[in-house]
Order: structure tokens, then sequence, then C-alpha cells
């Protein structure tokens, strides 16, 4: 595309000096901004409670999309890292990835020719996606058995009413028994995701389904030549995986691989209530000392102070996650200063494409110009809505401009 203007056109939160610092407005807000200390904390408390369950660790990539965080991620321990499609794939690898676990269907000409290409390239990564068809897993054998390469396959094992997945053991059986036949294909195990599961408890649902894919793994044992993959959980039932599979009976060689992603950040939200829900009822995660701790942020300034109870800012639905409650101001700064912000007295009540509505309780003392910052929740869908996200001091001097691969 061509521009008519000499004019550079940045990201949006581009900075103005080479030292910027958020609180000063040297950055254009709004900002999505990483506290780097938050986010290290985030990634080795994870990294060493899988080490202490004595489980892989490859975290769901699409979380962040964001290559310095893989890199991260992968320099302190991770296993591999998890993604969900092709593309995610190529930017995993791209990235420096070395193990990459697609937990999805590889469907369509372009998208395997696209992992064909990936599999040329970068032939000291290790690739491996799901099946739950007898239909994909022939189409799958036709198409990389004629580009004379191998591809490395889990079963996948649903639940009914859920997303993908075979419904039952005896389906997975039969589709392990035919990959195991067809040429181009390998199966290396077993991959669920229990995070499916809804409502008022859960748990004895996620428990038993994790029962029985421990039993389906033992059957489809045979069809396994070496390390018989078994991988499930994502950020809210990690604990719970790692208790019923390291107790289970399992294939000999296994490895148990846990993906959570939205740990990375962490939030003020829905994930923050289940690491608490998790830390009540899981010793190990106790006696590691620490927690997670919400690293992600919003920045933004007050554009508007229409009425006295009423405060308009500068983010809206483009800017951040807005599907698990609307993000909830955590601090309050005028001319780079803090001010008392008490719990309550600002609170986002309403969001639209560019403005975000806040209700102040009376006496708020709220200007325009003003900066607040704003806890997230559910970090995926504030992620994938920046080109580049900014690391952080504590201080909010600005580190470094993470780019996204979105």
């Amino acid at each position: 595309m061509k521009y008519q203007s000499e004019v550079l056109i940045p990201h949006k939160s581009a900075l103005l000096t080479s030292q910027a610092n958020v609180l000063n407005e040297d950055v254009c807000l709004p900002a999505a901004i990483i506290k780097k200390s938050a986010l290290e904390n985030n990634i080795a408390w994870m990294q060493r409670y899988a080490d202490s369950r004595g489980v892989s660790l490859a975290p769901h990539g699409k979380t962040t999309m964001t290559p310095w965080i893989f890199q991260a991620q992968q320099k302190a321990g991770a296993w591999g890292i998890g993604v969900g499609s092709a593309w995610q794939a190529a930017a995993a690898m791209v990235s420096g990835v070395k193990r990459v676990l697609m937990v999805n269907q590889l469907v369509g000409k372009a998208n395997m020719l696209t992992v064909s290409q990936l599999k040329h390239q970068y032939s000291d990564v290790d690739y491996l996606c799901c099946v739950d068809s007898l239909s994909n897993a022939a189409t799958l054998s036709a198409f990389f058995h004629e580009q004379g390469q191998i591809l490395d396959v889990m079963v996948e094992l649903g639940v009914p009413g859920g997303r993908c997945g075979c419904r039952n053991a005896s389906q997975a059986l039969k589709l392990a028994k035919h990959i195991n036949e067809l040429p181009g294909l390998r199966l290396r195990g077993l991959e669920l995701y229990e995070g499916v599961l809804h409502g008022d408890n859960p748990q004895p649902q996620v428990e038993q389904l994790l029962r029985e894919a421990a039993a389906l793994a033992c059957e489809l044992e045979p069809f396994v030549e070496g390390e018989f993959i078994l991988t499930g959980a994502g950020t809210v039932w990690y604990d719970v995986v790692c208790n019923i599979w390291l107790a289970a009976r399992k294939p000999s060689h296994c490895r148990i691989v846990i993906r959570p992603g939205c740990y990375i950040t962490h939030d003020e939200g829905i994930y923050n209530v289940a690491q608490q829900e998790l830390m009540a009822r899981d010793s190990v995660a106790c006696d590691l000392g620490g927690d997670l701790t919400s690293a992600l942020e919003l920045v933004a300034l007050v554009q508007s102070v229409p009425e006295k109870d009423r405060a308009i800012v500068n983010f809206g639905k483009r800017d951040c996650a807005f599907d698990a409650g609307l993000p909830q101001p955590t601090a309050h700064y005028r001319a780079g200063k803090p001010l008392a912000l008490t719990p309550g007295a600002i609170t986002s009540t309403g969001i639209m494409d560019q403005h975000c509505m806040l209700k102040l309780a009376p006496g708020s003392d709220v200007q325009v110009g003003d900066i607040l910052v704003f806890g997230t929740s559910h970090p995926c869908l504030t992620f994938d809505k920046w080109k580049v996200l900014l690391l952080t001091d504590d201080e909010y001097n600005v580190i470094e401009e993470l780019e996204t691969l979105f």
C-alpha cells in the first residue's frame, strides 16, 4: 500500500522520545503496558510449578502471540509452545520456538501447505497437531505422504456438546488404529481441553474426563512408538489435571504436558478468581512461595467530564477485552503524580469503540487530562488489539516495545 504523505504512521501507542515514561505522556495514550517485574515473576512461578509436579509446560501462545514472550518462556524452561492455527504455528517457529503443539485440527489445502513448508524450513522443530475424525486423518495422510513427509498427530478427546474431539473412547480408539495404518502420519499421544466444561461446579466433570483420558491413553499406547504425550490443562484447572493424571495408571514413558496461557500476565478478573480458588485447594502451589500477579495494564486519559458523576476515558472496545468484565481503574495520576484512589470511587460502567464511561462517586476529583491505569480481565482479547505493547519497569519507564504477531 502506498501513502501520499511522507509522515510516518506509527503504532497507536507510539513513543515520542527514546527515554519515554508513560505517566509523563511521552507515549501516545491509550497504551497497553506490561510490567516487566510481574511478567518475569509469572513466567518463573508457572515454570516452578510444572517442575515441582514433574510435568512439562507448553504455554498456550495464542494468548500473547509475542515473540519476546515466547523466547522468555522457552528460556525459562518451557518444553514447547501451544498454538491454535497454522498461522500461529508459523509465528512460533519464526520466533525461535523448537516445539510447537497445534492443539487444533489441521484442515484446508492452504493450511496443510503452510505446515508442510514450515516442516521443510524448520526441520529441527517438533510440530504436532490434533485429529478427531477418520476423514481428516485420511486427508492429512494423502497430503503429507505425497510431500514425502511424516506429520505427527495426537488424537483429541472432546465432550458431548463441546467443541472438537472424539466424543467417546471407542471413537478415539478406532481413529488411533486407523492412523496407525496410514502412511504420512505418526501418532504421538492424546490431547484434550477440560476448559470446555462449565457450570456451577464443573470440577467433578473435569476429574471424570481426566480419568477417562488416562484410561484411554493406556488403550492407545500400542499405537504410539516411544514417548506418549498426554496433554491438557488451561489456566483454570492445571492443578487438577496434574493431580488426576499423576495418580492414574498411564502409558509407560508418558509425558504429561500442561498448557496454561493466561497466567503469563494474569489479570484482575476471571483468572485472578480462578488462581485464588486454585491456591485454596492446592498445597503444592502454596508451598512454592509467591503467586501470579497482574502484569497487563491499560493506561488512558480522561478526555471529558461532562457531568459531575460521569467521566469519559479515551479507550474502548478497539483497545481491550470486554467479554469478561470491563477494565476497572487501579491507579490515578495527575501531572505524573499519584492521587489517592478509593476502591469503588471510579467505576467503569459502559464501553463503546473508542470510549469508556466512568461513574464517579460524590466528591471524586477527576479532571480532563488525568491519567487512569486500568486492570483488565481475560488478557487474550486485550493482546490481540495491539501491534505493539510496552514493557515497562514499575515506575512506567518504557524498557522495550514488544511486537505482536496477530
